[in-house]
């Protein structure tokens, strides 16, 4: 049985504070090298760990955690050798055209539009002028069990800022830049701005602690390096090719090459922002669905609306709930479709849910075949939500303001895992009996070629039901990819 570092993970990929209500994350420029290693040389202390405290009077009513882009970490000097021995996807970021296509950003998610990110772009851009160089080094994660002091009522601004203004008051003289930030709530009963439970299906790590169904209990090495994974080999993992630092804080290379690891007891952490188009989303549920007289039928509403997300507006499974919400809040997840749903008639093969996890029912493999594969491309997802704490239904769906969700999810391998679970379980149309059903979440173009359809199917008898015309209801406003060092990768990188 594999047993993890815990006190050498940050938590974040571990814990997933769900007691921490309030979050900052801050994204910031290293403007002093020599001040910037300095400063991490003290603050790698003050990061929170995958550590479980079993006495809850003891948790801390703060937690810290970071993460460094590519730039940021040639930003404090690490050599090109050692920088090119991350893999290809963290290197060049999420914005190359390939990557722009294969995520489907494009239109109004397009990466020229977007609020960060998207530096590179900018700054090639010779119609842009008198550019502030914003590259993103680094991302500090500050969570919080209450709001602390609030700056600025009017705007809602809802997060610890009494742990952050003291970190952030030594910035300047640590060789550190705010940049911009991003604040996160969770809102009561866990639910986000269209109004559904989230974050109930996570996958265990082995050796973390956590216990559920074995179902979900998935290889360390899928989401940290220096572990073996579902394919029984170790993750490609960063490595010091050159020399560099103190090699002592590193531990070497599980897979035997003789180097040392940076990467070990760390993960890859990809981020999104995701503007939520709640009215858009109810509106559609409503048109869809309304009576003949053309008032809105909300039960039938909240019907579809739970048939496209996989899950009723409590969280409980429709695989499991065909016909109604129980209404009591649910984090039900032990269950399978191959034994419940096997012809999509509850849970439609194209829900989102369904789509981004298919359990025991990819495509026509068998139940074996296909946890293993769906075990081959899980993500831990973590999200906060940005914007007005905001509930919608087929009834309220007008919040004021920009709402969204701050999508975050882990992973060793950013494109057999994030970016598959994007591109082939989400933006293409066909899968199992479908042809024109893409991700009806995340996987709808906002500007489809001259005659492609973008329908959602309802598996029925004797006939499908097919929801056609289907908008996109998420915008991309920024993003990035991550590395989301260990405990003593941290120590190591204030020594190089």
């Amino acid at each position: 049985m594999t047993k993890l570092e815990l006190e050498d993970i940050q938590g974040y990929i571990i814990r997933g504070y769900a007691h921490m209500m309030y979050s900052r994350f801050v994204y910031i420029k290293i403007t002093n090298r020599k001040a910037a290693k300095k400063w991490l040389a003290k603050s790698w202390a003050s990061m929170t760990t995958a550590v479980h405290v079993h006495d809850k009077s003891k948790i801390s009513s703060t937690h810290l955690n970071i993460a460094f882009t590519h730039n940021g970490l040639g930003a404090l000097g690490m050599y090109e050798e050692n920088l090119n021995a991350f893999s290809r996807e963290f290197r060049q970021g999420m914005i190359t055209p390939h990557r722009t296509r294969l995520l489907g950003d494009s239109g109004n998610s397009d990466p020229i539009m977007w609020n960060w990110g998207n530096e590179n772009i900018k700054t090639q851009n010779p119609e842009i002028t008198d550019q502030e160089d914003k590259t993103i080094h680094l991302c500090l994660m500050i969570f919080g069990n209450d709001k602390g002091s609030v700056d600025d009522i009017e705007k809602d601004k809802i997060v610890c800022l009494d742990y952050y203004k003291e970190l952030e008051s030594q910035f300047e003289e640590n060789g550190l830049k705010e940049l911009f930030f991003i604040d996160g709530v969770t809102q009561p009963e866990n639910k986000e701005h269209f109004g559904f439970r989230d974050g109930i299906s996570q996958p265990i790590i082995e050796g973390s602690g956590r216990v559920g169904s074995k179902d979900d209990v998935v290889k360390a090495g899928e989401f940290l390096f220096g572990y073996q994974n579902e394919f029984g080999v170790y993750p490609d993992t960063p490595l010091v090719v050159k020399d560099q630092g103190n090699l002592n804080f590193l531990a070497s290379d599980a897979g035997g090459s003789g180097l040392k690891d940076i990467g070990r007891n760390g993960s890859f952490l990809v981020m999104r922002q995701l503007e939520q188009d709640v009215n858009g989303f109810w509106t559609f549920m409503n048109e869809k669905t309304k009576h003949p007289d053309g008032t809105i039928n909300v039960e039938e509403s909240l019907k579809l609306g739970a048939k496209i997300v996989g899950r009723w507006q409590s969280g409980a499974p429709i695989t499991l709930f065909p016909d109604k919400d129980p209404g009591v809040i649910s984090d039900i997840n032990d269950f399978g479709y191959s034994k419940f749903d096997p012809d999509g008639l509850k849970c439609p093969f194209g829900s989102h849910l369904r789509r981004s996890n298919p359990r025991d029912s990819v495509d026509d493999h068998g139940v074996k075949e296909s946890l293993k594969l769906s075990k081959q491309h899980r993500i831990i997802r973590r999200a906060r939500l940005y914007g007005q704490v905001f509930e919608g239904s087929p009834t309220n769906k007008n919040p004021k303001g920009e709402v969204g969700l701050l999508f975050a999810c882990f992973n060793a391998d950013i494109s057999r895992q994030f970016e598959f679970l994007q591109y082939t379980w989400g933006k293409l149309p066909k899968v199992k009996e479908l042809y024109n059903d893409p991700d009806p979440i995340i996987g709808v173009k906002e500007n489809p070629e001259p005659g492609e359809k973008q329908n959602f199917t309802i598996q029925d008898c004797p006939v499908n039901r097919t929801i056609s015309d289907l908008p996109r209801f998420i915008t991309v406003k920024g993003g990035g990819y991550f590395f989301f060092p260990s405990i003593s990768t941290l120590r190591y990188l204030a020594t190089i």
